[in-house]
């Protein structure tokens, strides 16, 4: 039987293969576009993976979110992940942690770890800024999405500087809180520049951390994961000549 990761191998080459398999990517939020960027990571052979999640499977997740199915709404999403990765790649190296991120325990993720790339796809402010704030100074290798609701074109969707991002409210946020820290630019990010549908945006201020809910569409998200995958993973291999 050949190795599973063998059709990737002939498409990379052999020294790329293994600087995948020597290397070790974080996925922080696990929704339509994270956990679609933790599939297509660990389905491209990389060897270790951390997964960072605290939220359960809803209802309201099934229409785009890899994972949700109506048998195991409740569930945490990162518990469901881990076995669904280590289904995908039974020597991968896991580590799971079904907690918040936040701004005071930011650090206990990533002490004495090796860590190559960072994928953020946390949709809440204040812990996905600490997070890039974090890496930025730190000199740790990231790409963050920005908001994929409200949208339905997919040839909308680039990788470029969150210096040039525009149509975006959580862009223009994140923008806006990193500029005043000192960050302007340098970081890359995931974005669609579709103007977003309007009535697809609801107001919810009395949701925990949310200020809004938006609608979203299977495709949309999942796109945004496999963009923010092929960066990652283009970017772990060496360029042959």
């Amino acid at each position: 039987m050949e190795d599973w990761f063998s059709r990737t191998q002939l498409l990379i080459g052999e020294e790329n293969m293994k600087r995948l398999q020597q290397s070790h990517v974080v996925v922080v939020g696990l929704g339509g576009v994270g956990g679609m960027a933790a599939e297509m990571i660990c389905r491209a052979g990389v060897g270790e993976m951390t997964i960072i999640d605290a939220d359960t499977v809803s209802s309201s997740n099934i229409n785009r979110q890899i994972i949700a199915q109506c048998d195991n709404v409740g569930s945490p999403k990162a518990e469901v992940w881990a076995r669904r990765l280590m289904s995908i790649n039974k020597d991968l190296k896991l580590n799971v942690f079904a907690e918040y991120l936040e701004e005071e325990n930011l650090s206990s993720f990533f002490a004495d770890r090796k860590i190559d790339f960072v994928a953020d796809a946390i949709d809440t402010i204040a812990p996905k800024v600490a997070l890039i704030e974090y890496c930025l100074r730190n000199k740790i290798n990231i790409i963050s999405s920005m908001g994929s609701g409200a949208k339905t074109d997919i040839s909308k969707i680039c990788v470029t500087d969150i210096s040039k991002t525009y149509n975006c409210r959580l862009a223009r946020t994140v923008r806006q809180r990193l500029a005043k820290d000192g960050f302007k630019h340098g970081l890359p990010v995931v974005f669609s520049s579709e103007l977003p549908a309007e009535k697809a945006i609801i107001n919810v201020e009395n949701e925990k951390n949310k200020k809004s809910t938006t609608g979203t569409i299977s495709y949309l998200p999942t796109t945004f994961g496999c963009f923010m995958s092929a960066y990652i993973l283009e970017k772990l291999q060496v360029k042959s000549e």
